[in-house]
């Protein structure tokens, strides 16, 4: 006899029914909306004399691509990153380019080494943001703006802490995608 806490949250949503199946549309959709919704962020009324948020939308895709490696095409990159360049105020194709570069490193990483811990994503995500943010901050230099790099510390810090809370939204919207929805017909 399985005891009560054996279960885990969300289990009963996987199990057979009539009429339920997953989704596909769900199962595509989910990734690619999260993480141009989460792009929309620095529209935000948060007033700050400094950039200290993180780049939400960047940390999202890769925390998708280091939870699900076969999620989203290497291709993704590029669109998702327009949609971020067009919200976040940096010069436009900045993230195209370092989004894209980003999903080929991922897709490099991947085949040269297949099974990762949690904490060597970790340490992936930070590098990965890191250089993100720096070759970030370069692009804003060459439109125009100040070189100041100890400008992006606080986001950096932000970033390096936030990451497993990431992971879990992650987590928790596979569980989304997953779901079993009523088929008609």
């Amino acid at each position: 006899m399985p005891l009560k806490g054996d279960r885990l949250p969300g289990e009963d949503m996987f199990q057979r029914r009539l009429n339920r199946a997953p989704s596909p549309v769900l199962a595509t959709i989910i990734p690619w909306v999260s993480i141009a919704l989460i792009s929309l962020a620095p529209l935000s009324p948060i007033i700050a004399s400094a950039p200290v948020l993180p780049p939400l939308g960047f940390m999202l895709l890769i925390a998708w691509r280091l939870f699900r490696p076969g999620m989203l095409p290497i291709w993704a990159g590029a669109p998702l990153g327009l949609i971020d360049d067009l919200f976040s105020g940096q010069p436009l194709g900045s993230a195209v380019l370092l989004w894209s570069l980003t999903m080929i490193g991922l897709e490099a990483l991947d085949s040269w080494q297949r099974w990762r811990s949690f904490w060597q994503d970790w340490a992936v995500a930070i590098v990965l943001i890191w250089v993100y943010l720096t070759i970030g901050h370069m692009f804003a230099v060459m439109a125009g703006a100040i070189w100041y790099p100890s400008l992006i510390l606080p986001q950096l810090l932000i970033s390096i802490l936030s990451f497993p809370l990431f992971t879990r939204l992650v987590a928790i919207l596979d569980v989304l995608r997953r779901a079993r929805v009523k088929v008609l017909g």
